[in-house]
């Protein structure tokens, strides 16, 4: 009869001991997915930034050197199109504000705890980002389609050949215009990367809500 009571109190702490073992594995797999989508999202932040500041960068350049077409060597053409660029800057914007709001509710304490809060903004947060980066491409090449009216890209790019001493800077505003495409339309995947995490994130957290709520209670207990 001991012996009996000792092989059945064996096999409770092995299945109480294996449980722990399943609830530190999700655990530990939340932790990871956790990282992945917090240096996606900051990796999202970068690029974002980046993209802002080169085209923020080709409107100031315009801004400060467009002249009236009374003038008789004017810099840009009368007919120009700054469309293309204004998407890339509210774009990046978008994406920047949404994956600072991300990054911010993943490391304040005091946020990251309020379960609601935080799994709603970290799927949230990638959501608006992809949305911001998707229209700044449509929208940029949807008003880009006109074959004679110029933009940053096609103008700039033209006169690289021709050296400048002062602002405009044919070939660094070439190079800016391309870097803020490229790195627009590479951060599609990025934000989808980061939306694809965070919901595997909560997908795993509320299953490991649900495991520890089952296990407190005394039917399984």
């Amino acid at each position: 009869m001991e012996k009996s009571n000792r092989s059945q109190g064996s096999a409770s702490s092995f299945e109480a001991e294996s449980q722990d073992l399943h609830l530190q594995s999700k655990l530990r797999t939340i932790r990871v997915i956790d990282s992945a989508r917090v240096g996606t999202t900051a990796l999202a932040l970068l690029m974002g930034l980046t993209v802002l500041g080169v085209s923020a960068n080709t409107l100031r350049v315009y801004q400060e050197t467009h002249v009236s077409p009374d003038f008789l060597l004017p810099l840009w053409p009368a007919e120009f199109n700054i469309r293309p660029t204004v998407a890339l800057v509210i774009g990046s914007a978008v994406v920047l504000v949404s994956n600072i709001v991300a990054l911010c509710c993943s490391q304040v304490r005091t946020l990251r705890a309020r379960a609601t809060v935080h799994t709603s903004v970290t799927f949230i947060a990638p959501l608006l980002g992809l949305a911001g980066a998707l229209i700044s491409i449509i929208f940029y090449y949807a008003v880009n389609a006109s074959q004679t009216v110029d933009t940053f890209l096609s103008w700039t790019c033209r006169w690289t050949d021709i050296p400048m001493s002062q602002q405009p800077r044919w070939d660094t505003l070439c190079r800016q215009s391309h870097a803020g495409l490229y790195l627009a339309i590479l951060l599609i995947p990025v934000e989808v990367a980061a939306l694809v995490l965070a919901g595997f994130q909560m997908k795993i957290e509320r299953y490991t809500d649900a495991y520890l709520r089952a296990r407190k209670t005394p039917v399984l207990s």
